[in-house]
């Protein structure tokens, strides 16, 4: 059965959230089936903490956050679209000689929690990645808190971070900058709600997805990734622009992953994954039209079939923390959320891989109704 055999919507009704505001709600209930991702050794992968997930010359690389097994840490780690197979080669990262002194090595060098990745577009030897929560790490010196004041977010700074891959299979840590969010943006002091999403769009724009701000509002800005970005270290000062993101009027309704996508008549979208609400999100970069929710069931393969526990099992949440666009294909990997993941247990086939964390891969093709 070929591995995105299995995906299908279905029509349902779905009646208004009463949270939302200014949303449109696409009348289709996406079925999302996905593919447990496994090991050389046939094992399932254990506990990554997936964070970000980006396509790579013709496969997928993945990220761990900080609260992973240590065997997935700073490293990226490459997975076949094909057979959800860690095929390799696996990336570890090293902090270059020139940032030993930098304000950020502490930190960077300490399991830092990195969320989201990015291939950039004009040199696939160079990945960019972002930090989220400092707020365990030991306070930088009073030098670097007073150059580094005035994020307008945290404390600690969020920070872009470029890698560059070696010769012998690591990529090593070269240039870090701090990001800010002037105060009018109102984003807040929330460590483990920052920055979770990157994508590139055209002309070196970076794109960056917040969880919240200070309204409890998931929000999206820009960066100009110029030549000329990385010689200096001082703060990169975020853009904010008009998008028709939805508004709630309570609750967590966090972005955690996306990526861009261009239609064939050339409108851009992002393509955003909201894990709280098991939704994805079509957000029109023009700033023209309402952002279209999509509502999605997640299924987990079966790999050994019983009666009643046969090919899928729904599952209770999924949190899908990684988006990648492949041609005309959504890619889409989970972050096996601790408190709620054995949730999922119905099967008892897939229990020990829930008990291990492990997380799914999953694709579906991507609906040209999806930016009427």
């Amino acid at each position: 059965m070929g591995f995105i055999i299995g995906i299908c919507s279905i029509l349902v009704s779905c009646g208004k959230n009463p949270e939302l505001a200014k949303v449109e709600k696409l009348e289709q209930k996406l079925q999302v089936y996905g593919h447990w991702i496994i090991e050389q050794d046939g094992q399932v992968m254990l506990n990554p903490q997936t964070s970000g997930l980006v396509k790579w010359r013709d496969e997928l690389l993945t990220l761990s956050d900080r609260s992973a097994h240590p065997s997935q840490r700073l490293r990226l780690r490459t997975i076949s679209k094909d057979d959800a197979l860690l095929s390799g080669p696996d990336l570890p990262m090293i902090l270059s000689e020139t940032l030993q002194t930098s304000c950020f090595a502490a930190y960077i060098s300490d399991n830092p929690d990195l969320e989201a990745l990015v291939v950039d577009p004009d040199d696939d030897n160079v990945f960019y990645m972002v930090t989220e929560d400092a707020s365990y790490a030991d306070p930088m010196s009073e030098v670097c808190q007073q150059k580094y004041l005035n994020s307008g977010s945290t404390n600690h700074p969020t920070l872009l971070v470029r890698l560059e891959l070696q010769g012998n299979n690591t990529v090593l840590i070269t240039h870090i900058r701090p990001i800010q969010f002037t105060a009018d943006m109102q984003i807040g002091n929330f460590p483990n709600d920052g920055v979770e999403a990157l994508a590139f769009g055209q002309a070196r724009t970076l794109y960056l997805g917040i969880e919240k701000d200070s309204n409890k509002q998931a929000r999206i800005f820009s960066l100009q990734m110029h030549n000329e970005f990385w010689q200096s270290d001082e703060f990169a000062v975020v853009t904010n622009f008009a998008l028709k993101l939805p508004s709630f009027d309570s609750g967590n309704h966090p972005i955690n992953g996306m990526d861009y996508y261009q239609t064939p008549d050339g409108r851009e979208f992002l393509l955003v994954a909201a894990r709280n609400d098991e939704t994805l999100w079509v957000v029109d970069l023009a700033g023209k039209k309402e952002t279209l929710l999509l509502p999605v069931d997640f299924f987990a393969e079966i790999q050994t079939g019983t009666e009643g526990c046969e090919n899928y099992e729904a599952m209770d949440n999924a949190s899908i923390e990684g988006v990648a666009v492949i041609d005309d294909t959504l890619w889409l990997i989970n972050d096996p959320w601790k408190a709620v993941y054995l949730n999922n247990v119905k099967c008892a086939q897939n229990r020990p891989h829930y008990q291990m964390f492990a997380p799914l891969l999953f694709s579906l093709p991507i609906q040209a109704t999806w930016f009427d």
